[in-house]
């Protein structure tokens, strides 16, 4: 790529921008377009009134939607299976691929250019196109996170934040596009989430990792640009709710969002541009060592080194004799190894109880804020606050834990315990009713929910070693339906049921089967708040045995093999890249 066979001359033209789409900083880019595009499941309240209408479903029937909605964008253990044996671009284009049948029948369900679907159908269509989720995470995500396994908790943070802000950034664009057609919405989520996997299917790839210093102050700055953006969509959502855009306005703030989003090409042609100069002066002035290792370009111990141990070789991720027999922490388990460590069972046990609370409130927060009497336009501020403050937990989370942990040696399970602690206090505002509370309550549950993602799949990554981390990241997203079948549908919505039964029967039983089941009050939330409450806290005493249990490794340097294989990677670099020493001394 550069141009060093012409006695080291400047790179042409053609070899920077070769430099540059092949680059590790470009694939991040890649990967920050390709999440910010993979949101739709957060927009399923804009566009599920349109199928209500449109398929004369009842709330119960939207209810059952919704939770294949969630099933299917957290349950991803076949996506990360295939990207176990497959290269990542087969993941983004099957992904892409479900992506667009789904969410197209659905919208050719609901313009009626097909017959009338059964529900089951339609549970299976937004099960397909909200899974094609988890195929993009499992294929741009995880590819990061190998190809920056010293930053994982900063590559985490970063992309899951643009998960995050998708939903905003969509709507952005929708309003530009489409204007005021809710089912075009359903159209747009179908094929743009698609086109931008398909566009960058050989970008995102498996990167052979080379440490570079400074890497953490580059995933900063694109940190910065997405406060930029953040920023922008919160201000944005703002003033088209108090003021009514005309379709001019939502173009230029569409095209506003566009340019912040593609802002990172600076930083990605600045860094490239930085790699080219350093290999220009590597191969003008080779480094002495470099010297070295080319006069010597065979070395027994080192080569018995690199080959791996015998008893290893056997060991398939499915070996079913060595489940209970796994390596130490950090290095690589097996599939079977992660899922019945007890150090899996109790991070599992403490995701269920965390996630699920807070992914309760979240998908009740309209009808909280009805029943405590809050106005509407009210409630949709509550969502939009959830919206940014889950982006905020996860850079922070995922930022403010790869610093403390690097420089004070914070354990990340510690950060998980106070993130659910914290999180209680939003519950316990909704159950009493605190005036006010419920901004408050709707800040801390969006935060702490969005805080919790990147802690968990960083956990993972640093407990159970990046071998088979397709597989186990997507486990990991399994305790989300959990959590949210046992304390959404059997708790929440019966509790809610039951009082709103209640009151309906108090003003006449001849009213009860005409009425819809509408709760008001303080009580129709209050018992399932507090319920929740005691079980997130639970989670947190039970999230500190893995935090006892893994405070001596966190006491290690846990990223010290990595820098090992990247230095021993820089030094074949450098000596394939050498004049040709290694070629003509022959060996002592």
């Amino acid at each position: 790529m550069v141009a060093a066979s012409n006695g080291g001359e400047w790179p042409t033209t053609r070899a920077i921008a070769v430099q540059v789409i092949t680059g590790r900083w470009f694939m991040v880019f890649a990967t920050t377009l390709i999440m910010s595009a993979a949101g739709a499941t957060y927009m399923f309240g804009l566009y599920s009134p349109e199928i209500k209408t449109a398929l004369g479903y009842d709330q119960s029937t939207l209810n059952l939607l919704s939770f294949f909605k969630d099933l299917g964008s957290n349950v991803g253990v076949l996506s990360g299976l295939i990207n176990e044996v497959t290269p990542p671009w087969v993941v983004l284009s099957m992904g892409a691929v479900l992506n667009l049948f789904g969410y197209v029948m659905i919208w050719l369900a609901v313009t009626k250019k097909i017959s009338k679907p059964q529900v089951w159908h339609m549970c299976l269509y937004i099960c397909i196109g909200a899974n094609s989720q988890s195929f993009a995470n499992t294929g741009a995500l995880v590819t990061a996170v190998k190809n920056f396994p010293e930053s994982r908790g900063a590559v985490l943070g970063l992309l899951k934040g643009f998960v995050g802000l998708s939903g905003a950034i969509i709507t952005q664009i929708y309003n530009a596009v489409y204007e005021d057609d809710p089912k075009a919405l359903i159209l747009l989520i179908g094929w743009l989430p698609a086109a931008i996997s398909f566009v960058f299917l050989r970008t995102i790839r498996i990167i052979k990792v080379v440490r570079i210093p400074h890497e953490l102050k580059v995933f900063y700055r694109f940190l910065y640009v997405s406060l930029g953006l953040a920023g922008v969509l919160m201000v944005l959502i703002i003033l088209q709710r108090q003021l009514n855009f005309n379709r001019g306005e939502y173009i230029v703030s569409a095209a506003t969002v566009v340019v912040l989003i593609f802002l990172p090409m600076a930083i990605v042609f600045k860094e490239e541009n930085y790699l080219i100069k350093k290999k220009m002066q590597d191969l003008n002035n080779p480094p002495p060592q470099v010297q070295i290792l080319t006069e010597k370009p065979s070395q027994p111990p080192a080569a018995a080194a690199a080959a791996p141990p015998p008893e290893n070789q056997e060991i398939s991720c499915w070996n079913a004799k060595s489940i209970f027999r796994p390596p130490d922490r950090g290095d690589d388990y097996t599939i079977l190894q992660a899922l019945f460590s007890v150090d899996m069972l109790i991070l599992f046990f403490a995701t269920i109880c965390g996630v699920g609370g807070t992914l309760t409130a979240i998908d009740n927060l309209g009808q909280i804020g009805g029943s405590l009497g809050y106005p509407k336009k009210s409630i949709k501020t509550f969502v939009s606050l959830v919206s940014i403050w889950n982006y905020l937990g996860r850079v922070v989370a995922g930022f403010g834990s790869e610093h403390f942990l690097k420089k004070y040696k914070f354990p990340r399970p510690l950060m998980l315990t106070l993130t659910l602690v914290i999180s209680c206090i939003g519950h316990l505002l909704i159950a009493f009713d605190v005036p006010n509370g419920l901004y408050v309550a709707s800040v801390i549950i969006g935060f702490c929910f969005g805080a919790q993602w990147p802690l968990l799949f960083a956990i993972i990554s640093e407990l159970f070693g990046l071998k088979y981390y397709s597989t186990l990241y997507n486990f990991g997203s399994v305790a989300s339906p959990i959590g949210l079948y046992l304390l959404n549908v059997k708790l929440t919505g019966h509790l809610y049921d039951k009082e709103a039964m209640k009151q309906l029967r108090a003003l006449g039983e001849e009213r009860v089967k005409d009425k819809e089941l509408i709760c008001n009050g303080a009580v129709c939330f209050r018992l399932a708040f507090l319920i929740i409450t005691v079980v997130t806290a639970f989670g947190a005493l039970v999230s500190l045995l893995l935090v006892f249990r893994t405070r001596k490794f966190y006491k290690t340097d846990i990223y010290k093999k990595f820098r090992e294989e990247a230095q021993a990677a820089e030094e074949e670099m450098a000596v394939a890249s050498g004049n040709g020493h290694a070629h003509t001394v022959p060996p002592k």
